[in-house]
């Protein structure tokens, strides 16, 4: 590739389909170009347009975009899409100074044996904040030539799922300045007949709204067309700045005239089933909230104002109860009680009363939540042909009773048996999501996640909304074995009000005559059967309507539910099965070209100054951080692998972390020859730089430097910590810089700088940074070491004044021989021996002799804390406490260790 056309590619996660296309060095927006356009540096968007199109809740989507280089010289541009994070890229190409560069879909293994490396580019560091809760960003810039265009095309498909009664198409229009064709359009084909269609832009007033989009419906068909003129896009009758910066949003329904609507094309048939006209079903309900010390503040305030509002709309013929566990578990009631409005009552003071406190019994709030709910079913068959629900809610990790997930997931599975749904709701990010959504999808519910933000009582009330009414349970739509070939989930604990059951399949070869569903549940007081046959002549007409779109997205929409049933199998099983479903996952993604979590897109032919083609990857889940790979000059953001604190789905936990340095500062060092722990403490000044790790044959460093506490006394010692950390590897040119309020790359060379509020993944030269918001950051070296920076906030009651880091090593055992350092030096095998244990000049604690690195010296039992897993209570360590600044311990002086600079 030429040096006019350089590229970075992006995969990132935030927020809905977002269209931006601009020039990266303008700063301003200027009136230029052709009449009714405008032009950043000289380059302007000419056009812009979405086309998509629905067939049976299967949307596929075109974005396209031209945008012209005006300049005399060549000019970057980046052209950003949001898109949901349920949805599979399928197709991508650029045409640019004359050359097309096509995307390849392949597997991810042989992706990335391509591509070994790519470049982090500092100036654009703004680019990769990622944000928001359903979509995923895929950014791509290239420098395009003078006096010359560049054509995008991206495609990506999903299937829509109805919830609340309706359908959602949303696309987030950004693009940043005037475009001179701006153009969405939806065509959509129910084949059920449309109920109704509506189209809103929250960027719109009400009469620019009723100018600018036209919409209609009629029979099978739906159109909604937004086509702003220039003057319409502006954001003030003299501005040359767009006023397109929000959400476009589609909603739809269909008809439920027939209680079948089963869809047939080319031998692959999907099944929809949301019968209306049926009576609600009582529920019996229980909420286990989380009320550990982590839920104190704005998270407790905004889960008891949605209880309140929840405890509001029950109805009488409900039961329920309400489950609280910290470092203890107890329930309001004990037994489901029905929603009186006495009861009510009482549950809502109960609910005004109860505040936070201590640690996080998870697997004891609820196994007694799944205690209640089973006692209650027991009482009899009308009791039982109610509608029972289990609703959990936490803020973070198991740390009190049970704490091992793997057991926490059996105990669950086994108390419930199949009986009901259990539905997570992990409020924040400072918990394992994966580990939630694990546990719901083993027992028929699933999870959610509710941001920490000012509408996170609405969030919770939404997500209560569309389980509060139980139509049926214990659904199963059924096809005669010999008739199909493949099929997807058809059997659901239970259906709700306003949402809808989708099933597809492959009919086999010949017996499509023979072909048809019976549908069983149980509802209020009834069972509920009916059988659902295919009308050929109506399946013809509807071929003659669509033509091969119908049959091609009937299959695809197949495909499309089959991958992502298996990925979410995939995450709760290990071993030879999981690589069963790798393998079938695997296949469908490259025969239907989606890129997958086990898939990746290249750009054939597109090249970097390395030599190497881009990569375009997916996420395996929501929770998953940005990723930014490699040295300078070109970059490549792709999906996060699970980072080194996240527990992978087999939920072993990773192993004791306690060799490390925290608080004023304390070392501890591990020995694990002698199952035993040793600590000593630092005394220096504020400013003072000390060398943690050094490898003189690698070069590698982290160094720290300390600062004072602000609420020192007159005359008190002060009292030291961390509080700037410095990792460099000189051979690189890698520099990180660590301070409480920000986490720097590479800051001499104005690299990118990140925030803790930020959740990222960064990677160069084999060194990869993961920063887990608001929490850690853990730094890995190319499989020779792994290290971890805690983050310390000032917090109600704590101690100390100021925020501070800690430092902990995770795995060292492939670092040189010659690594040294007040922590560094303890890589290496450690003999000691300890005897004459006797009572100390503390009588709570011991002194003793202990032989080390041939010094005698006299040590003092004590305890430390490791903050590595909580960083405001920090668990305590035993250890053999040295005095004197570890002398004796450390090789030669602890002045030794002080460097003067962080890098």
């Amino acid at each position: 590739m030429d040096g006019a056309m350089a590229l970075r590619v992006l995969l990132c996660v935030s927020l809905v389909s977002l269209l931006t296309l601009q020039a990266m060095s303008a700063p301003s927006l200027a009136r230029g170009g052709s009449k009714g356009s405008e032009t950043v540096d000289g380059v302007f968007i000419r056009s812009l347009k979405v086309n998509c199109k629905v067939t049976s809740r299967f949307a596929h989507y075109v974005i396209t975009s031209q945008v012209i280089n005006t300049a005399n010289e060549a000019r970057e541009v980046a052209f950003d899409v949001e898109i949901p994070k349920t949805a599979f890229i399928s197709d991508f190409a650029i045409t640019a100074d004359g050359k097309a560069f096509i995307g390849d879909i392949k597997d991810k293994v042989t992706a990335w044996k391509q591509y070994r490396k790519a470049a982090i580019s500092g100036e654009n560091a703004g680019l990769v904040r990622a944000s928001g809760r359903n979509m995923e960003q895929f950014t791509i810039h290239i420098n395009i030539g003078p006096q010359s265009k560049a054509t995008f095309q991206l495609t990506y498909e999903e299937v829509l799922k109805r919830r609340l009664t309706q359908y959602d198409i949303v696309i987030k229009v950004k693009p940043k300045q005037l475009v001179r064709h701006f153009e969405i359009d939806v065509d959509i084909f129910e084949p059920q007949g449309i109920s109704k269609l509506d189209a809103q832009a929250t960027f719109l007033t009400k009469e620019l709204a009723a100018q600018t989009i036209k919409k209609s419906f009629s029979g099978k068909k739906g159109h909604v067309l937004f086509r702003p003129t220039v003057g319409q896009q502006q954001s003030c009758p003299t501005c040359s700045t767009s006023l397109l910066n929000g959400d476009f949003k589609v909603t739809y329904d269909v008809n439920r005239d027939k209680l079948c609507d089963l869809l047939v094309a080319n031998n692959y048939f999907a099944h929809f089933f949301a019968p209306k006209n049926l009576t609600n079903m009582s529920k019996n309900i229980v909420f286990v909230i989380d009320i550990s010390g982590s839920m104190e503040g704005q998270k407790m305030k905004q889960t008891k104002e949605a209880l309140l509002k929840i405890l509001g709309d029950m109805r009488p013929q409900d039961y329920f109860d309400l489950v609280l566990f910290g470092s203890h578990v107890q329930s309001w009631r004990g037994s489901l009680v029905q929603a009186s409005e006495a009861n009510l009552q009482a549950a809502r003071d109960f609910v005004k009363r109860f505040s936070v406190e201590g640690a996080t019994n998870l697997n004891g709030g609820l196994l007694q939540g799944i205690e209640i709910l089973n006692a209650f079913q027991g009482n009899g068959p009308e009791v039982s042909n109610q509608a029972s629900i289990l609703i959990m809610l936490t803020d973070g990790e198991p740390t009190e009773g049970v704490t091992d997930r793997s057991q926490i997931l059996k105990n669950v599975r086994e108390a419930i048996r199949d009986k009901f749904p259990l539905y997570n709701l992990g409020f924040g990010h400072n918990l394992d999501f994966n580990f939630l959504e694990v546990m719901s999808k083993e027992n028929n519910g699933w999870a959610k996640r509710i941001y920490e933000d000012h509408d996170a009582t609405q969030q919770l009330q939404n997500f209560y909304d569309q389980v509060a009414s139980p139509l049926l349970v214990d659904v199963e739509l059924q096809y005669p074995r010999d008739t199909i070939s493949a099929l997807t989930q058809h059997r659901h604990k239970q259906y709700y009000d306003g949402s809808e059951i989708m099933v597809a399949g492959r009919i086999a070869d010949q017996k499509l005559g023979s072909f048809k569903a019976e549908v069983q549940a149980r509802g209020e007081g009834q069972e509920f059967k009916t059988t659902c046959l295919v009308d050929e002549e109506e399946m013809k007409k509807l071929l003659q309507e669509r033509g091969h779109m119908l049959e091609n997205h009937v299959e695809r929409l197949w495909a499309y539910l089959t991958i992502q049933e298996l990925l979410a199998k995939r995450m709760t099983v290990e071993g030879e099965e999981k690589n069963k479903l790798s393998s079938e996952i695997l296949k469908m993604s490259l025969d239907y070209q989606f890129v997958t979590p086990l898939t990746s897109m290249t750009m054939r032919g597109m090249k970097d100054q390395e030599g190497l083609e881009p990569i375009i990857d997916k996420a395996e889940d929501d929770s998953q951080p940005l990723e930014m790979l490699g040295p300078r000059r070109t970059f490549v953001l792709s999906a996060a692998q699970p980072s080194p604190t996240r527990p992978s789905p087999n939920f072993q936990e990773l192993p004791n972390r306690v060799t490390g340095v925290d608080t004023d500062p304390h070392f501890i060092i591990h020995v694990p020859q002698k199952e035993d722990a040793l600590c000593f403490n630092i005394n220096e000044e504020p400013g003072v730089i000390l060398s943690l790790v050094q490898d003189p044959d690698t070069g590698f460093s982290v160094n720290g430097q300390l600062i004072g506490d602000k609420a020192r006394s007159p005359g008190q010692h002060e009292a030291t910590y961390f509080g700037r950390l410095g990792i460099a590897n000189p051979a690189t040119g890698f520099q990180l810089e660590v301070t409480p309020q920000n986490i720097t790359l590479n800051g001499g060379e104005g690299g990118p700088v990140f925030s803790w509020r930020d959740q990222a993944v960064l990677r160069q030269d084999g060194i990869v940074v993961t920063i887990n918001k608001k929490r850690s950051l853990v730094v890995s070296l190319d499989e020779r070491a792994t290290f971890e920076v805690v983050l310390h906030r000032v917090w109600r009651g704590s101690t100390v004044q100021r925020d501070f880091l800690g430092f902990y090593v995770l795995d060292s055992h492939r670092m040189s021989a010659r690594t040294h350092g007040l922590l560094g030096q303890f890589f290496h095998p450690l003999d000691f021996e300890v005897s004459d244990i006797h009572p100390g000049s503390d009588p709570t604690r011991s002194d003793a002799t202990m032989v080390v690195k041939n010094h005698r010296l006299t040590v003092t039992r004590g305890l430390q804390k490791d903050f590595s897993k909580d960083p405001r209570h920090g668990a305590e360590v035993s250890c053999w406490f040295v005095h004197n600044n570890g002398a004796g311990l450390i090789d030669g002086a602890h002045t030794d260790y002080i460097v003067p600079d962080i890098f």
